[in-house]
């Protein structure tokens, strides 16, 4: 779509239209120029997001947005870490049974940087990673000589971005850096995971991203009720003395002394002290908003909550929380969240089996590996156990009957 461009005069038509000789004044000719161009195409009105219009998907200002939400809504940080602990458990398989032992002994006992060791522990921040950031992004470092794999370390999401290669199923990833980003090395000793990828974002989704705009409302009356609380503990007094009519010349003197012994008085209160107030004559002494009501903010934080809770397929009364009678999971609960638990390790798995494997080719090995996962059990344990009794009786009632 092309827009036509205004039609503008040059020097030598700065002339009347009539054939004088005329020159036109500066204001007649900003009169005379052409409309300026109509935009057909342009964008709508800002949505209540307006404070996200400035974040760029996966950009470095939309990740610290959702590391601040982590931090301001302490609930979701709860449901994060909870997902990171169901996720967990791992476990390896090789093909080849003679690199079983080492295999596993490198899965143990594997540097991730900062004291930590285990495959289980990059595993945790990687998750985590992935949960806020909407990807999560690891290196594998190689021994001096490239016989051994030393470390496997987990890296800033921020500091990489994905570029796309010369096809559709090749990317790069390069550093962030002031102009055009750098392309790293050695790609393939790099770990790249995305979360729930989409046409417009194939670098993945944050879990956090339909929350910004629920999590500032709740911020707001968390803000709010604090001030209320405060206004009404640490009170404000408006303090109005009336003179009499015999007091004349004195009564500006008297309403001094007055607001001095009335501020001694406040201020040995915040100092521990009780000191009382006596004065003579007509003075009177109000509380400064004392009547101001403070908003019941149960139902709307639960509503708030209840959305922001649902986002992160946790149970409420897993993270504490006891909105119905019933504070146990149901089947249906527990399914749902497997399954969920179960996609989430579908997506990480890869980036595990290449660690795997890479060890396997760099100690002789052939084959590959296959990730294993514990079970996930979410069923309580008790109830477990009445139900299996009460099914050993029933058979047992069952084969009686027949018997008899």
């Amino acid at each position: 779509m092309r827009c036509q461009p205004p039609f503008t005069r040059g020097p030598k038509d700065a002339k009347t239209e009539n054939g004088g000789g005329h020159t036109l004044k500066w204001w007649e000719r900003k009169k005379r120029r052409g409309a300026a161009p109509v935009v057909q195409v342009r964008q709508g009105e800002g949505h209540p997001f307006g404070v996200l219009d400035r974040y760029t998907p996966l950009g470095t200002g939309e990740v610290a947005l959702y590391r601040a939400i982590r931090e301001g809504v302490p609930l979701l940080d709860a449901a994060i870490w909870k997902l990171v602990r169901l996720c967990g458990g791992v476990k390896v398989i090789a093909e080849d049974k003679a690199a079983q032992a080492g295999l596993e002994e490198f899965f143990q006992k594997v540097n991730i940087g900062w004291g930590q060791r285990g495959i289980q522990a990059f595993l945790d921040r990687y998750l985590d990673d992935l949960f806020t950031c909407g990807h999560a992004l690891g290196e594998i470092v190689l021994t001096g000589d490239g016989r051994d794999i030393a470390a496997v370390l987990c890296a800033d999401p921020e500091q990489v971005e994905a570029k796309r290669g010369d096809n559709p199923l090749d990317f790069k990833l390069c550093l962030r850096q002031a102009g055009e980003p750098k392309e790293l090395p050695w790609q393939e000793l790099l770990l790249f995971t995305p979360l729930q990828p989409t046409g417009d974002c194939p670098c993945g989704v944050s879990m956090l991203r339909s929350m910004p705009f629920l999590a500032g409302i709740l911020l707001k009356i968390f803000q709010a009720t604090g001030q209320n609380w405060e206004r009404a503990g640490n009170l404000r007094f408006a303090v109005v003395c009336k003179p009499g009519e015999d007091e004349g010349a004195f009564a500006q003197e008297r309403c001094r002394q007055i607001a001095g012994e009335w501020s001694e008085a406040m201020q040995a209160g915040r100092a521990g002290q009780v000191r009382d107030f006596v004065a003579v004559g007509d003075v009177d002494v109000k509380v400064i908003g004392a009547d101001g009501p403070i908003l019941d903010s149960q139902v709307p934080v639960r509503q708030i909550l209840e959305q922001l809770v649902a986002r992160t397929g946790i149970p409420p009364f897993m993270l504490g929380l006891s909105w119905s009678s019933t504070e146990r999971m149901s089947t249906q609960q527990a399914d749902l969240l497997t399954s969920e638990i179960t996609a989430i390790r579908r997506s990480v798995e890869p980036a595990l089996e290449r660690v795997g494997e890479l060890w396997v080719r760099l100690h002789g090995f052939g084959g590959g590996v296959k990730i294993d996962w514990e079970d996930i059990n979410l069923q309580d344990i008790v109830e477990e156990a009445k139900a299996e009794l009460y099914r050993a009786q029933a058979e047992k009632i069952r084969l009686g009957d027949r018997k008899t």
